[in-house]
C-alpha cells in the first residue's frame, strides 16, 4: 500500500513570485511516478475565492483516481483574514457549502468501511510564523485555529488518520497524543499521517510510534526540517517513496510503500 501526505498550501505556488500551478496536474505530476493508494492533504480550501471557489479535495481525489474521499472543515472562513469554528451541523465528512471553508482531507483507492472525525482544540495563544511574500519571508503573529483529524477504516485492515496539528510548540504534541489514544481504540492497524508540525523526529523519539519515512519537507525551496510524517503503531515493513519535485506548496510531499501481510 502506497501512502502519501502533502500540505498543499491551499494550492499556492512554492515561490510566491511564480504563477499558481494547476492543482490537479500538480498532484498527478508529484505522485504519478511513485503511485498512490491513499493520500492525505492539509490546508485544503473549500469554496474559497483565493483558490477559484472550487472544492480542492474533490480535485485531489480525481487526480489520483480515488473513488473514496473525505473532507473535514477545521474552520469556516479564511485563516488569517477571519474565521469561526464550525457548528455541530458543519462538522461532517464531505460537504458542499456555499460558505468558504478550510480543512483537511483523505482520498483512497481502497474502499472505506467507516469514517470518523476527531476535533482537536486550538491553543489559547498564537505564535510568530514566517509567511512567503514577493520580497521574501516575513514574520507575523498568528492566532492558532481549531484542528481536526479525519480517520478512515479501510477495507484492507488499516485505519488511517490524517491531520494537521497546531504550529504552537508543546500544544501540537498534546494534540498528537490525544489522536494516538483515539486511533488505537479503533479496529485495524493504525496509521497517522499528515503535517504534525514537530521537527527532529519528535513523534518517533518521544512516543512508541514508528516513523515510516524520513525526509526533510519544509520549506520546499530549501528543505531543512521534517514536519510531515507517516507514523505507525505497529512494526510494519516500509520504504520511503521517491516523489517528484513540485512547484506547488511550501511543503514537500512525503510517502511510504508499506508491505502488506
Amino acid at each position: 500500500m502506497k501512502v502519501i501526505s502533502w500540505n498543499i498550501f491551499n494550492g499556492q505556488a512554492a515561490d510566491p513570485r511564480q504563477p499558481v500551478p494547476p492543482l490537479k496536474e500538480s498532484i498527478q505530476d508529484a505522485v504519478g511516478n511513485a503511485g498512490c493508494d491513499v493520500i492525505a492533504v492539509q490546508e485544503v480550501d473549500e469554496n474559497q475565492p483565493r483558490s477559484g471557489s472550487v472544492h480542492q479535495m474533490e480535485i485531489v481525489a480525481e487526480a489520483i483516481g480515488a473513488d473514496y474521499w473525505g473532507y473535514a472543515r477545521a474552520v469556516i472562513g479564511t485563516p488569517g483574514f477571519g474565521w469561526r469554528k464550525p457548528t455541530a451541523e458543519e462538522k461532517i465528512i464531505h460537504s458542499d457549502s456555499a460558505l468558504p471553508g478550510y480543512g483537511i482531507g483523505l482520498a483512497s483507492k481502497i474502499a472505506v468501511n467507516k469514517w470518523h472525525r476527531l476535533d482537536l482544540p486550538a491553543s489559547w495563544f498564537g505564535f510568530a510564523l514566517a509567511y512567503p511574500t514577493d520580497k521574501g519571508f516575513r514574520l507575523k503573529y498568528t492566532k492558532d485555529e481549531p484542528r481536526v483529524a479525519i480517520i478512515a477504516e479501510l477495507e484492507n485492515g488499516f485505519t488511517v488518520a490524517a491531520t494537521h496539528l497546531s504550529f504552537v510548540p508543546f500544544w501540537n504534541f498534546f494534540q498528537l497524543l490525544k489522536l494516538m489514544r483515539f486511533v488505537k481504540k479503533l479496529p485495524g492497524t493504525p496509521l497517522i499521517i499528515g503535517d504534525i508540525n514537530l521537527p527532529w523526529n519528535i513523534p518517533h523519539r518521544f512516543t512508541s510510534w514508528r516513523s515510516l519515512a524520513r525526509k526533510k519537507t519544509f520549506p520546499a525551496y530549501k528543505p531543512s526540517l521534517q514536519f510531515d510524517y507517516i507514523l505507525s503503531a505497529a512494526p510494519l515493513k516500509a520504504q520511503s517513496l521517491e516523489i517528484s519535485i513540485s512547484k506547488l506548496s511550501d511543503h514537500l510531499p512525503i510517502g511510504a510503500k508499506i508491505e502488506l501481510n
